[in-house]
């Protein structure tokens, strides 16, 4: 079996550089002048209020909205920086962009291992001829793209359930596959939208060892949203808090924590229960 492609180790260059950006819907202003910058290799989260435009700043990041002010620019490790403003979807994924979402979005019918695979031959190059003539080279690539997607999920721990459909996966693990899907592009950044939303205990415990070890072994540079602040607390390096579309503080979670202007806008009271609420962001 393959080994899942490691990437180089952590360094302080920047994969997405945001300047300035706003976004506008009417007369409702979604983001405000927000800029931030994301390290290669490191573990980010965004956190905030709903409301506060955390996905709204995934969706531009991703192609799927368009500020109308402001630069977003991403430096592929292989390449020159290029600007995902006015890039689809599917292009911002081949520059080497992945992402999850709120709520789950598998295909229902396809077993979690066919699930995987569609995510890795995304990123292979046969084309409707060779498919279709069962060409050596599309023999190796399906036999390449087995071998990946296995790997995958031995990695996000779902291998015995490879040929279960995905719509009768436990929700928690049905977080892991989209996660697993997600790496079979192969991306160099991985954008979680509250990946925790709707798990148990136990089940955000696996997930936070499993973003570690996203990070830790593969290489891959993690940007999180995500309401459960005992997870973000456990897992992030740095956090950067919007509220109302504003970036409000920046730093390392003890700093976030002490911050009494988050305090007062988001995290409450230390002695507070941590948030655990779900919902748009």
């Amino acid at each position: 079996m393959t080994e899942v492609d490691l990437a180089p180790s952590k360094s302080d260059d920047l994969l997405f550089a945001v300047e300035h950006v706003t976004l506008r819907f009417g007369g409702v202003t979604s983001l405000s002048d927000v800029s931030l910058e994301l390290h290669r290799g490191e573990i980010l989260s965004v956190i905030g209020p709903n409301g506060a435009g955390k996905t709204s700043l995934f969706n531009c990041l991703t192609g799927v909205y368009r500020p109308q002010e402001g630069t977003i620019i991403f430096t592929p490790k292989s390449g020159h920086p290029v600007s995902v403003i006015g890039r689809k979807p599917y292009k911002v994924n081949r520059l080497g962009v992945a992402r999850t979402f709120q709520t789950s979005r598998m295909f229902n019918a396809l077993t979690t291992f066919e699930n995987v695979k569609i995510g890795v031959e995304s990123k292979q190059h046969t084309g409707p001829i060779g498919a279709m003539l069962r060409l050596p080279r599309t023999r190796r690539e399906e036999h390449q793209s087995d071998l990946k997607t296995l790997e995958l999920l031995r990695f996000v721990g779902l291998t015995r359930r490879a040929n279960e459909l995905s719509s009768s996966l436990p929700y928690g693990d049905r977080r892991r596959l989209e996660i697993a899907r997600a790496l079979g592009t192969s991306p160099e950044a991985l954008l979680l939208d509250e990946p925790a939303a709707g798990t148990n205990p136990a089940e955000k415990g696996e997930l936070a060892d499993l973003i570690r070890k996203v990070n830790s072994e593969l290489g891959v540079t993690v940007l999180l949203i995500e309401h459960d602040m005992k997870l973000v607390m456990s897992v992030a390096q740095r956090i950067i808090v919007l509220n109302f579309g504003q970036v409000i503080a920046e730093g390392s979670p003890a700093q976030i924590q002490r911050d009494p202007v988050v305090i007062n806008a988001y995290l409450g009271a230390p002695d507070d229960e941590n948030e655990t609420t779900t919902g748009e962001s």
